[in-house]
């Protein structure tokens, strides 16, 4: 079996099982139960508009966890059925940022590509973010300043409470040689966001706006 889960909806179904352990030590009635599973397994079925038998079959088990040892055994099983994010090289970086004369390539061979919806890294020297992300199925390229807060806020990528910071970049304007500066507070952690994300909606939105 190929695999078929984005990274977006691994978090989702790790959401749940932590529901599902919750709700096993905190309920004693069964019919409550039994609706909470119903709920949870329902909830991941339905992240995807197709699905086999086959692939039920490997996800179907997420109705019986109740401890914390089943859930991890569970999730293990299907990371291996983790889409990987695109494989990225260090040129393949710099076609993406043609710009960046001395830009810093984060180590690749650290990454778990099937733990991120996209690739961000910040670039201390210069208070810049560069993030890599798939936009209408093609890997497209991001960068713009950084300027961490001081206290934490939502995240308008992964919509958490988290450590955030101010993202900005230049698009151009409406009339030749113009530019305008475009931008929201995201994660200061890109790993911490992508660990966040279970969904790929207010990432693709987020992108789209910016490279308008």
């Amino acid at each position: 079996m190929e695999p078929f889960i984005r990274n977006d909806q691994y978090n989702f179904i790790k959401s749940q099982t932590q529901v599902l352990i919750n709700g096993h030590a905190s309920v004693n009635d069964t019919g409550v139960l039994n609706a909470l599973k119903s709920l949870s397994a329902e909830k991941v079925l339905s992240l995807f508009e197709e699905i086999s038998e086959e692939q039920k079959q490997l996800l179907s088990p997420v109705v019986d966890i109740k401890e914390r040892d089943q859930a991890d055994a569970f999730l293990a099983q299907i990371k291996d059925y983790v889409i990987p994010f695109p494989s990225l090289t260090e040129q393949s970086i710099k076609k993406l940022f043609p710009k960046a004369k001395k830009l810093k390539i984060p180590a690749l061979e650290d990454i778990d590509f099937r733990e991120i919806s996209y690739l961000g890294w910040d670039d201390k020297g210069t208070n810049r973010k560069y993030m890599i992300s798939l936009l209408n199925g093609k890997l497209t390229g991001l960068v713009g300043t950084f300027k961490p807060l001081s206290k934490k806020g939502i995240c308008s990528i992964c919509s958490k409470f988290e450590e955030t910071g101010l993202f900005l970049t230049e698009i151009k304007g409406a009339s030749l040689g113009t530019y305008t500066k475009k931008g929201n507070y995201i994660c200061r952690d890109s790993q911490k966001c992508n660990e966040n994300l279970n969904s790929q909606e207010k990432l693709q939105d987020f992108i789209g706006r910016l490279k308008g």
